[in-house]
């Protein structure tokens, strides 16, 4: 049986390189700048802010939406820590508690983010291109619950222009994979997978038996 103080250090890690990540890059980056990793096309350091959800996907706009899915985000960590007491208690598969401690991590993540971030940072304005202060002394961009969630990679891994012989799209400017995002994301991405595919495989193994 997987211990509680196991898991404990496995959220505080992931929850420790999304935070660090988050803030090199708030601290180090001007709003848009890119950095190619390695010197690859296809893998870069790209500082973008979102108020939304994971992936840059968006839950309305205004203040209003972000408080809501702030608070969203939170009732669902409080819920998750009584889940994973729970799991624990009851002796669950590890890779159940793996799974949720991934999910949790991130969740917990960007809920800092977009909790706390608009109090500590100064404001990054793409027009200034400035490199925003942490901690500025005349406060942070915004108050409690309304900072921006921060993003930083991008994997473009196709980045072409289609042949113009193609129906409807022929000519146009291509990108596969396109969307930034940010290493809470990976994390909860990560925990949904190791779920769905660990879940199959512990199914077929308890039919077999």
């Amino acid at each position: 049986m997987m211990k509680k103080r196991t898991i404990i250090l496995l959220i505080l890690l992931l929850l420790a390189i999304d935070q660090t990540i988050k803030i090199y890059v708030k601290t180090n980056f001007y709003y848009g700048e890119e950095y190619y990793v390695f010197g690859q096309d296809w893998f870069r350091l790209h500082f973008l802010e979102n108020s939304g959800m994971a992936w840059g996907f968006k839950f309305g706009d205004g203040y209003l939406a972000k408080v809501v899915l702030i608070l969203f985000r939170l009732a669902a960590i409080i819920w998750g820590t009584f889940y994973i007491n729970k799991m624990i208690k009851k002796g669950y598969a590890k890779f159940f508690l793996i799974s949720a401690a991934f999910i949790y991590a991130g969740a917990l993540g960007n809920l800092i983010d977009g909790a706390f971030y608009g109090m500590i940072f100064e404001k990054s304005d793409p027009a200034l291109q400035n490199i925003a202060e942490i901690f500025p002394p005349g406060g942070g961009y915004s108050g409690f619950l309304n900072g921006n969630v921060v993003d930083m990679w991008l994997f473009p891994i196709i980045d072409t222009r289609l042949p113009e012989w193609l129906p409807f799209w022929g000519g146009e400017h291509f990108t596969f994979f396109d969307p930034v995002f940010n290493t809470a994301d990976v994390w909860i991405s990560t925990g949904v997978l190791l779920l769905l595919v660990f879940h199959k495989k512990h199914h077929k193994t308890k039919k077999l038996k």
